[in-house]
C-alpha cells in the first residue's frame, strides 16, 4: 500500500473525506442555478443585440437560464471590473467587445485585462466599412490617401467617441499611410452617421450594418471594408488591404469572458455549446442579418488573438498620440 493511502486510511473519516473532495473533478450537475452574463454596455447596442440570442440558445443548452445583466458605463470598464471581482464559480459572465484591447491604452484600468480574465470564447467579428460623403472626391483607397496628402489636416473624419471602433480604424488609417486627418467625435455612431449624411464630416468607419444602407441608397459612398477578405453582407467592396494598404485589418469583435481561476472544466463546457450554437445555420443566418459573421474558436485562440490586438493598439496608440481627454 502506497504511503499517501496508508495516511489517508489511518487518519479516520474526516482523512478520508478530505481525499476525495481533493480529486472529486468538475461537477457534473453544473450549472444548478442561473448564470448572469454581463454586458458592460447599455441596452439595445451592438454587443446587446449579439448577446440576447446567444444567452437564449445557452439557457437551452446548460438547462439554466442565462440572464443579461446590462452595466454600461466606462467604455465597458465598469462591466468589466465586476467580472474581474467575482468569484470563479462559472456563475458570471462576461461579453466585452473590441474596446477591451484598446482601453488599456487609453485609461488607468481597475484591473489587469488578461491576469483577471479566462477565455471561454469569440463570438462574432464585424468588418467596419470605409465611407464618405458623396461631395469628397474620392472613389478607392488610394484616392483618399493621395488626397489627404495634398490637403493635410483638412479632411474630417468622425467616431462614436475616442477610442471606439470608428476612431481606431481611421487612426490606424492614418497611421499606415502616413497621413494627417483631422479627429471629430461625438457621443454615439448615431448623431456622427447623421453628421457624415449631413455633409459637416467627410468619412467614418461605421460597422456594415449601419453604414451599407445609406451607400445603398446613395447618401454615402462605400470605399472599403477594413477585414482581411471581403464581406459576404457587401462582396462587391475590395478589403482597405487589397485597394492601396496592405496590411490593413481592423475588426470590432464580441467574445465571451470568465473570471480569471474559473475551472478549466467549466470553460470548455462553456467553449463547447457555445461553438454548437455559433456552428448552427439558423445563428449564423440570425448574427449576419446584424451584420456580424459567427466566429467560433477555442479559449487559446481567442487569447492570442486579445494578445495581439493588444500589442497592435498599444503601438497605434502611443505612435499616433491618441488620448482621452
Amino acid at each position: 500500500m502506497g504511503r499517501r493511502c496508508h495516511a489517508i486510511l489511518c487518519g479516520g473519516p474526516c482523512a478520508i473525506a478530505l481525499f476525495l473532495a481533493g480529486t472529486q473533478s468538475f461537477p457534473q450537475t453544473y450549472p444548478v442555478r442561473p448564470i448572469r452574463l454581463v454586458v458592460p454596455y447599455p441596452p439595445g447596442g451592438g454587443a446587446d443585440n449579439v448577446a440576447r440570442p446567444i444567452a437564449q440558445k445557452l439557457s437551452e443548452a446548460l438547462g439554466q437560464q442565462v440572464v443579461i445583466d446590462n452595466r454600461g458605463g466606462a467604455a465597458g470598464i465598469i462591466g468589466a471590473d465586476i467580472v474581474a471581482k467575482s468569484k470563479p464559480d462559472g456563475y458570471t459572465r462576461l461579453d466585452d467587445s473590441s474596446s477591451r484591447a484598446v482601453n488599456p491604452a487609453l485609461r488607468k484600468l481597475p484591473f489587469d485585462t488578461l491576469k483577471d480574465f479566462a477565455s471561454v470564447g469569440m463570438i462574432v467579428i464585424n468588418p467596419n466599412f470605409l465611407v464618405v460623403h458623396p461631395s469628397l472626391p474620392v472613389r478607392t483607397v488610394r484616392d483618399l490617401i493621395r488626397l489627404a496628402r495634398e490637403r493635410p489636416g483638412e479632411i474630417k473624419y468622425a467616431s462614436s467617441g475616442v477610442g471606439s471602433a470608428p476612431h481606431m480604424g481611421a487612426a490606424l488609417f492614418q497611421y499606415m499611410a502616413k497621413i494627417d486627418l483631422l479627429h471629430v467625435p461625438y457621443k454615439g455612431g448615431g448623431p456622427a452617421l447623421a453628421d457624415l449624411i449631413g455633409g459637416h464630416v467627410q468619412l467614418l468607419f461605421p460597422n456594415i450594418a449601419s453604414g451599407l444602407p445609406h451607400v445603398k441608397s446613395g447618401k454615402l459612398r462605400g470605399i472599403a471594408v477594413t477585414s482581411s477578405k471581403r464581406s459576404r453582407s457587401a462582396p462587391q467592396f475590395p478589403t482597405v488591404a487589397e485597394s492601396g494598404l496592405p496590411g490593413y485589418e481592423l475588426h470590432e469583435w464580441n467574445a465571451l469572458f470568465a473570471p480569471a481561476g474559473t475551472p478549466q472544466e467549466i470553460i470548455g463546457r462553456l467553449n463547447s455549446e457555445l461553438g454548437k450554437i455559433l456552428r448552427a445555420p439558423e445563428m449564423q443566418e440570425r448574427l449576419f442579418q446584424m451584420g456580424a459573421e459567427a466566429a467560433p474558436g477555442t479559449p487559446e485562440q481567442l487569447d492570442e488573438y486579445v494578445r495581439r490586438e493588444l500589442a497592435k493598439w498599444d503601438k497605434v496608440v502611443k505612435d499616433v498620440g491618441i488620448k482621452v481627454d
